[in-house]
């Protein structure tokens, strides 16, 4: 009976089969130790002479590092063991065996020897903890917007409007069309989609073409965006706590075992519950200039001005209101104030910096054609967007949550590219 190694702990005293991989083989006389992975865990298999024929014993013996193998054994309770148990084989067959030394077989290899390995660096115990949690941080967004009634839709990767800025997109001819980019964001179509289902969310890939070489950059990164038809500003600041504290349970729930192996201190994820503190951009402004920063009312905020905001709450704090200037062109204005945008950046504690930009967005129809040329944007490339605001429009909201900086901050990470299988940072597309 084939069993993966994160079901052995129901099988305890039962015959099963093991497919997978050899990390390592330590061997004292008449007994081997497998060090074995199938990709759902690690477990040690016990190969004893008395145990096994001739044939798998010696078998054993020529086993290497990444030997791809099949055992078969019977489970037995091990306290000592991550899964509580371990394998005493009866039988080795190797599948194959390498004629090459693993390449990863130290444990100081330096980060750009493992980047250019990142095939082989996903299987290590490290990355696997890390993808473990990515695989249920994917399946935590996915499932706060069913249970709320959101309509999952893919938008697409090529588009020929801007939804950002011009600056960093990336530009290729799209046959006898023209020019078309890579996309930014989904949220020009989702903000279709939802006059359409009214409750609408992505999770895909988006591309910004922004020369960073800063821990919190990617080139190709994941993001989820929401829009709410009828949405209003404070409507959106809740749902974005309550997802990204839905979220955060979702994996201590589900992957705590994976964050404590990657030393994740656990209690600074239990106090991510909502509400999240507020300040709007003007108090963040002063706070950074009464504690000597070189900042004015209109600048943008670097990494080192999200870092010491963030740094002053213990949960992910809303940076609101920000100068309508420093935003994207469909922002909609605050009533109250129309030189500052309703919108918010969500930073999330210990240095992790923005991992939620959102907004509402403008409903007017004219007010949306002044924004367009004041950002000299071709208003003829937006012709189907401004139809959303000619027939049905409604005030409506939405945001964008980055994967990546998401996870690498649940997992406590040092650098954003451990977040996802396969970076693309600046001077990386290889593998």
């Amino acid at each position: 009976m084939w069993i993966y190694v994160r079901d052995l702990k129901n099988h305890v005293g039962e015959h099963v089969e093991l497919r997978g991989w050899v990390r390592n083989v330590r061997s004292s006389g008449k007994i081997h130790f497998i060090d074995f992975r199938d990709g759902t865990g690690f477990i040690q298999v016990v190969v004893e002479k008395n145990n096994v024929d001739e044939e798998s014993f010696a078998n054993c013996k020529k086993l290497k590092m990444e030997s791809s193998v099949i055992i078969h054994g019977v489970v037995k309770e091990d306290k000592r063991s991550p899964w509580g148990v371990e394998v005493l084989a009866e039988r080795v067959t190797p599948v194959q065996i390498p004629q090459e030394p693993y390449p990863i077989n130290k444990p100081d290899h330096g980060i750009e020897y493992l980047m250019e390995r990142r095939h082989l660096w996903l299987r290590s115990k490290r990355q696997f903890h890390i993808m473990m949690v990515r695989n249920e941080v994917l399946k935590a967004i996915r499932n706060f917007y069913w249970e709320r009634g959101f309509v999952q839709i893919d938008t697409p990767i090529f588009t020929g409007a801007i939804g950002e800025t011009a600056g960093n997109l990336f530009e290729l001819d799209y046959f006898d069309y023209g020019k078309v980019y890579l996309a930014q964001t989904g949220q020009l179509y989702l903000e279709a989609a939802c006059l359409a289902y009214g409750k609408v969310f992505n999770l895909g890939p988006t591309f910004r073409a922004e020369k960073s070489k800063t821990r919190r950059h990617l080139i190709e990164f994941w993001m989820n965006e929401a829009e709410v038809a009828y949405y209003e500003h404070e409507d959106n600041v809740r749902l974005q706590e309550e997802l990204v504290s839905y979220i955060v349970r979702w994996v201590l729930e589900k992957a705590s075992d994976h964050l404590i192996a990657l030393g994740r201190d656990l209690k600074k994820l239990e106090k991510v519950e909502p509400p999240f503190p507020r300040i709007t951009y003007t108090e963040a402004v002063k706070l950074l200039q009464n504690n000597g920063f070189d900042i004015k009312w209109g600048d943008d905020f670097g990494g080192d001005e999200e870092t010491f905001i963030a740094s002053q709450f213990e949960k992910p704090v809303f940076v609101t209101h920000y100068p309508r200037k420093a935003k994207a062109f469909y922002m909609q204005p605050d009533p109250n104030n129309p030189e500052v945008v309703l919108c918010d950046d969500l930073l999330a504690p210990e240095g992790y910096g923005e991992i939620i930009g959102a907004s509402q967005r403008i409903h007017d129809y004219d007010l949306l054609v002044e924004r367009l040329k004041e950002f000299n944007l071709p208003i003829e490339a937006y012709d189907w967007y401004l139809d959303l605001r000619r027939w049905g429009s409604v005030p409506h909201s939405g945001f964008g949550l980055g994967v990546e900086r998401t996870i690498a901050w649940i997992c406590g990470l040092e650098h954003i590219r451990e977040a996802i299988p396969f970076p693309r940072t600046l001077y990386r597309v290889y593998p």
